[in-house]
């Protein structure tokens, strides 16, 4: 038996946990630079707010109605993620944290004879809230895609009070004739338009679709799905999600930038953040993309895109960094004021597939790196850097409307008065 715990309207959710006067009230949480909309609670649906929408359209709606807006408070969140995964890995002998405000747990092999599923969801709800004030809903199921698609019934049917089992037959079935297949774990918008043409416009009839018809006309993952929506375990954690293949670190600034030392800080800048993710995820980088371009709608629009390769690939920042900045005499323009900025890592390799190179003309700092990422760890982000990132950055996202780092920031620490 697998469960899936998820947080409501996560970032909404984190808001109000230091804010308790924002509870129950309508919210919505903006991307970078205050652009579009990332998350709404569902007092923000209900008030005709939508997701993904530039936040300057609906300004005035947020004004006359009454709803908070607030900056994505990114520090915030992935601690609070972090104390919410904690609790929810007490409740199994297995967990996997998928994303960051999802959480698989496994019972394989382990589940007590007679336990109450329905109880236990109700306890993971119950220490989640006690220990972070964060509300979640947990769906059980004997698969991934089955927990999954419980846990998506939790949330949107208020009869079942925060906590879905999908193991009694009847209870399935009863799911499946209300869902359609792109309420389900993996079917896409394009698969699911491709579904609605053969007319499978329920869960029902795609669980009982003949896999071979299927697999003529769709990929291997749609009769993985379907096993799984029939109770026979084909996804675990290894499969839920491929190996990245590139890993990006783009955004917008709030004031132009004009001069070549605050674009080599910029593209430093975001080399350091996608070498971090490497080395996360154990990864190397054979090709390296940096660029930057001006708004479309300036008199002279201006761009540039530069490629970089390795042999051996690398991860590390020094060595990512010093190739971007050896370019950037090439790069820089002049009268130009570059808006969009980014770095990408292309070609990605697993560390442990590493071919090395005796005579490759680059160092290794493993150890190094390691400290690195240990120091930053601890005492938070760009406690020690690269010193190309530059002292005085004038490329900091735009966030106007961002909230106290409450967890994360000793100035921001909440005071109680007794």
């Amino acid at each position: 038996m697998f469960a899936l715990v998820d947080a409501n309207s996560f970032y909404c959710s984190a808001e109000q946990v230091f804010n308790p006067r924002w509870r129950g009230k309508p919210l919505i949480v903006l991307s970078n630079n205050d652009g579009c909309i990332v998350a709404a609670n569902k007092q923000a649906l209900a008030l005709g707010i939508e997701k993904f929408q530039p936040y300057f359209k609906v300004r005035e709606l947020c004004r006359a109605q009454g709803i908070i807006v607030c900056s994505s408070n990114y520090e915030l969140y992935a601690d609070l993620s972090y104390k919410m995964m904690q609790v929810i890995g007490r409740f199994a002998p297995l967990q996997h944290i998928y994303s960051i405000d999802e959480s698989f747990l496994s019972f394989a092999d382990s589940m007590p004879r007679g336990i109450d599923l329905n109880a236990h969801g109700k306890l993971i709800r119950q220490a989640v809230w006690k220990e972070t004030r964060l509300p979640v809903c947990v769906g059980f199921g004997r698969t991934l895609t089955l927990a999954k698609l419980a846990n998506h019934v939790a949330k949107k049917n208020a009869d079942h009070l925060g906590v879905c089992v999908l193991n009694d037959p009847q209870l399935i079935q009863t799911v499946f004739k209300q869902l359609k297949p792109i309420n389900v774990w993996g079917i896409g918008r394009k698969t699911n338009e491709k579904l609605l043409a053969l007319r499978i416009d329920t869960v029902q009839k795609l669980a009982g679709m003949p896999i071979n018809r299927l697999t003529n006309e769709f990929n291997v993952e749609i009769e993985r799905t379907i096993r799984e929506l029939n109770g026979i375990t084909c996804k675990m954690w290894d499969a839920t999600r491929a190996d990245k293949q590139q890993i990006f670190s783009t955004r917008s600034v709030d004031q132009r930038i004009t001069d070549i030392e605050a674009l080599q800080q910029a593209l430093a800048w975001h080399t350091s953040i996608v070498a971090v993710k490497a080395r996360k995820q154990q990864l190397l980088c054979g090709t390296l993309m940096a660029f930057a371009s001006s708004s479309p709608f300036d008199a002279t629009p201006s761009s540039f895109k530069i490629i970089k390769k390795f042999n051996p690939a690398t991860n590390d920042t020094s060595t990512l960094i010093n190739a971007v900045s050896k370019s950037i005499d090439q790069l820089f323009k002049v009268n130009a004021r570059y808006y969009k900025i980014g770095v990408g890592l292309l070609d990605l390799t697993k560390a442990r597939h590493q071919q090395c190179d005796l005579f490759s003309k680059y160092k290794k700092n493993d150890d190094l790196m390691a400290v690195f990422d240990a120091i930053n760890q601890r005492y938070g982000n760009d406690s020690v850097f690269i010193a190309a990132q530059g002292l005085h950055q004038k490329f900091n996202m735009k966030r106007e409307l961002l909230t106290p780092q409450y967890t994360s920031n000793w100035a921001h620490i909440p005071k109680i008065i007794c």
